[in-house]
C-alpha cells in the first residue's frame, strides 16, 4: 500500500477541521454572489445605484429582499457590491503584501550583513509606528498633491486602487519576519549548500530553492492577514477616508447608517455582520491551513 502523497495528508488534515470547512464555504457562497451582483441584479430587474426617495426604508419584500436603504436603493444588491470590493481589497491587498513581505525576507536573511540589518530595521520601523494613524495619513493623502491627474483621481477604480496599496504597505511585515526565519534554516540546509557549490547565482537560489520552500507558511499568513486587510478598508471608508460613494463598501455603507440607528437599525446591522463573518472566516481558514500543513497537527 503506497503512502499518501503530502499534499493528500494536507487536505486530509484540512477536510477534519470544521469550523475551516464551515468558513471555506460560507466565502465561497460570498464570493461567487459578490462576483455574480449585476447579473443577479439584472435578473431582479434592479438598479442598485438608482435611488428613489418614495421608496425609503422599505422592509423586505418579494422585491426588495432584505428591503431599501435612506435613499430607497435596494440593501441586498448594495450589500454584494460592498462585498466585492472589499473582497477585492482584502485579497488583492494580503497578496501583494505577501509578493512585498517574501522577497524583503528571503533578501534579508539569504544575502544577510548590513543589508537584514537595514531591512529589518525598516521593518521593525513599520511594526512600532500606530496602525490606525499610519492608515489615516496614507489615506488622507490627495493623490492630485502629488501629480495624479485629477480625472484619474476621482475616479471609483482609482479609490479601490489607491486603498490596495494604502494596505498593502501596511500589512507585510509578518511575513517578510516570517520568511526571513525560514531563509535562515533554509539556507544551511543540503540542497542550498549543493546549489552553491553548482554555482547558482543567489537570486535563482532565493527565488527558486529557498522561496519555494516557505509556501505552506505563507499561505497561512496571506489567508490570515485577508480578514485584517478587510477590516482595515471597512476602518477607511467608515472614518471616509477609503471607498468613496457612490461606489459601495462595507465600511461606508456603516457610514451612511451611523446616523440612522434608532430609525433603521437594519443598515448597520447586515454590512456589520458581513464584515463580523468575513474576518472570522478568514481566521479559521488560516487555522484550518496552519494545522494542516504542519505534519505535528496530525489529529488521531
Amino acid at each position: 500500500m503506497t503512502a499518501a502523497s503530502p499534499r493528500r495528508l494536507a487536505w486530509s488534515r484540512l477536510m477534519r477541521h470544521r469550523l475551516a470547512q464551515a468558513s471555506l464555504v460560507f466565502l465561497a457562497v460570498l464570493l461567487i454572489l459578490s462576483l455574480a451582483a449585476p447579473l443577479i441584479a439584472d435578473w431582479r430587474g434592479i438598479d442598485p445605484t438608482a435611488t428613489d426617495l418614495f421608496r425609503r426604508f422599505e422592509p423586505p419584500s418579494a422585491e426588495h429582499w432584505l428591503g431599501t436603504d435612506d435613499l430607497g436603493r435596494d440593501l441586498f444588491q448594495r450589500l454584494l457590491d460592498g462585498g466585492r470590493v472589499s473582497l477585492l481589497v482584502g485579497v488583492s491587498g494580503a497578496l501583494l503584501s505577501a509578493v512585498l513581505g517574501a522577497v524583503i525576507g528571503v533578501a534579508a536573511g539569504y544575502l544577510g550583513g548590513r543589508l537584514d540589518s537595514v531591512l529589518m530595521r525598516l521593518t521593525d520601523g513599520v511594526i512600532a509606528l500606530p496602525l490606525l494613524p499610519l492608515l489615516i495619513v496614507m489615506a488622507a493623502i490627495d493623490p492630485v498633491k502629488v501629480g495624479v491627474p485629477t480625472d484619474i483621481a476621482r475616479s471609483e477604480l482609482f479609490s479601490v486602487y489607491r486603498i490596495i496599496v494604502i494596505v498593502a504597505l501596511t500589512g507585510w511585515t509578518t511575513v517578510a519576519r516570517l520568511v526571513r526565519a525560514e531563509t535562515l534554516s533554509l539556507k544551511a540546509r543540503d540542497f542550498t549548500r549543493a546549489a552553491q557549490a553548482l554555482g547558482a547565482v543567489p537570486l535563482r537560489i532565493m527565488f527558486r530553492h529557498i522561496l519555494p520552500n516557505t509556501a505552506g507558511s505563507l499561505v497561512v499568513a496571506t489567508t490570515m492577514s485577508m480578514g485584517t486587510l478587510i477590516l482595515f478598508e471597512s476602518t477607511l471608508s467608515f472614518l471616509g477616508l477609503g471607498i468613496q460613494p457612490p461606489a459601495a463598501s462595507w465600511g461606508n455603507m456603516l457610514t451612511g447608517a451611523q446616523d440612522l440607528l434608532q430609525q433603521a437599525p437594519v443598515l448597520a446591522l447586515w454590512p456589520g455582520l458581513l464584515i463580523f463573518l468575513t474576518v472570522i472566516a478568514f481566521n479559521f481558514v488560516g487555522d484550518g491551513l496552519q494545522d494542516a500543513l504542519d505534519p505535528r497537527s496530525e489529529r488521531r
